[in-house]
């Protein structure tokens, strides 16, 4: 188990208990999540340690890694996922300026994405810990992710991108991992960043059955702030900032279940119109957000 006395993100000792949150996809198991006064972060705490956690990710409800079509929201999750892969391509292409390159997705998964940029004519590299999700992309899309174990044997300033498509909540080493992400981007190369956003509307409505707390896979919870603290401690910048509109229908779906029992589809399909039309006006306030990422004295260039 592992357990925080102090931040994560900026390592102050000024922590409160925020709220305590259930487990709903594997253990049934409450842990406490911890709020930051300081920089406005929140995390798990009492969480599995590195050689524990994997037991937490073994359920068919847990499908970030699944490719089953199976039950209402998998369906939808599929349907949605065609359409944000085209969304995720045209959005590197844009912020890199650069048609073809060099890309490393951390996190892969089976390798929808990679076999996406992959068809665009990029140079692809993955990095995926589950054996079972590295085996599918192989059969699904011939392409053959890395171990995570390879994160720190890839060359430096090697990619032109480096995507992290909510992923960086589940990584441990939170400041070893950002560290050694700006060894491998190129200096001109973009860092792409997807996490939930624990301050949006949806995140309040539902509080501690919020569904991307997700304990404890989700070992973080970001505010847009305390993603600025984390990156300038590594010397590198925000230089855009994107909404991520189709996770707010989701994320209520599933945290309606958790809440009622029951899907609750309309209800969920208000909550996530309403937390899109708060987020409109300022897209720091969207359910799930990306964030567009690069080294510090690297001028912006959109």
């Amino acid at each position: 188990m592992v357990h925080y006395s102090s931040c994560p993100v900026c390592g102050s000792n000024e922590i409160e208990i925020f709220l305590q949150a259930k487990d709903y996809t594997v253990s049934g198991k409450f842990f406490p999540v911890i709020q930051c006064k300081k920089c406005t972060a929140a995390f798990t705490n009492n969480i599995p340690a590195p050689n524990e956690i994997g037991a937490y990710y073994k359920s068919e409800n847990y499908i970030s890694h699944s490719d089953t079509a199976q039950g209402l929201v998998n369906k939808l999750y599929h349907k949605v996922r065609n359409i944000t892969l085209v969304s995720k391509k045209n959005m590197v292409t844009r912020f890199t300026q650069k048609t073809t390159g060099t890309i490393l997705d951390i996190g892969c998964g089976t390798a929808a994405f990679l076999h996406t940029m992959k068809s665009a004519g990029w140079q692809i590299t993955g990095l995926e810990p589950d054996n079972t999700a590295r085996e599918k992309a192989q059969s699904l899309y011939q392409i053959a992710p890395l171990p995570s174990e390879n994160f720190k044997t890839l060359p430096a300033n090697s990619f032109d991108a480096i995507t992290l498509w909510h992923v960086l909540e589940h990584v441990h080493d939170l400041q070893g991992y950002l560290q050694q992400i700006k060894i491998l981007l190129k200096p001109a190369g973009k860092l792409f960043v997807a996490v939930p956003n624990y301050t949006s509307y949806d995140a309040k409505k539902y509080g501690l059955y919020w569904a991307a707390y997700d304990v404890p896979r989700h070992l973080y919870h970001f505010s847009p702030s305390s993603i600025s603290v984390l990156i300038q401690a590594h010397q590198l910048k925000v230089v855009a900032v994107k909404p991520m509109w189709f996770d707010s229908f989701y994320v209520s779906m599933l945290s309606e279940k958790y809440k009622t029992g029951n899907t609750n589809l309309i209800s969920a399909f208000l909550t996530g119109f309403i937390s899109n039309v708060k987020a409109f006006m300022n897209t720091q306030k969207c359910s799930s957000v990306i964030y567009i990422i690069e080294h510090e004295n690297n001028p912006v260039l959109i």
